[in-house]
């Protein structure tokens, strides 16, 4: 064998060599993007249930108003808990938006609980109908929430470990993935309340 062909079947297998290569690399870039659009995906169903929930609210509270006794301060603390969560816009991979948006839905959750917790002492908002009937869509909301939040939890957690594996990570950190964050309990939920009778 000459000089010439040696060159050839070595920068032959040079190029088969970087095809490969290139070819897994494409693939793991695919694997991401795939993982990727599925964490957005579920973040999309987290964001519309919120949003159910928020669009629950008003209607909750003109219903509330209509019992002059009601608490004004606890109706004004739902109103500007709802609004301070619908103002928030939130990309799942930034984890300081991410942060804000658990933290006011957390708050909103926090007001929606002491208005419903209060509501027990008004026997006539107990008995109207429009009240009863939103108070279940109310709880089907928060349901939805805490299933959705697992989904995404799932999809999220899926992508990062597939972020963090070897080789993918390597085009991982090549092409700028980053991680997503996931929803943790907040603090002091792991305290239950205290019930006094």
């Amino acid at each position: 064998m000459n000089i010439v062909m040696k060159k050839w079947i070595l920068w032959g297998g040079l190029v088969l060599v970087l095809l490969m290569i290139f070819s897994v690399v494409i693939e793991q870039y695919n694997s991401l993007v795939k993982l990727d659009e599925s964490v957005k995906t579920q973040w999309g169903q987290v964001e519309s249930v919120y949003q159910r929930r928020a669009d629950l609210i008003p209607n909750i509270v003109a219903t509330v108003k209509k019992e002059a006794n009601f608490e004004q301060e606890t109706l004004k603390q739902v109103v500007e808990a709802r609004a301070s969560a619908t103002q928030l816009n939130v990309r799942a991979d930034n984890a300081q938006d991410f942060a804000k948006f658990q933290a006011a839905q957390w708050e909103l959750s926090q007001a929606l609980g002491k208005l419903l917790m209060l509501t027990e002492n008004y026997p006539t908002l107990q008995s109207n109908k429009a009240f009863s009937d939103l108070r279940v869509q109310l709880e089907g909301a928060e349901n939805r929430i805490a299933v959705e939040r697992m989904n995404y939890n799932t999809a999220v957690q899926a992508y990062n470990t597939e972020m963090r594996s070897f080789p993918i990570s390597l085009v991982a950190k090549s092409f700028w993935f980053g991680k997503a964050n996931l929803f943790e309990a907040n603090k002091g939920a792991e305290v239950a309340p205290v019930v006094e009778f």
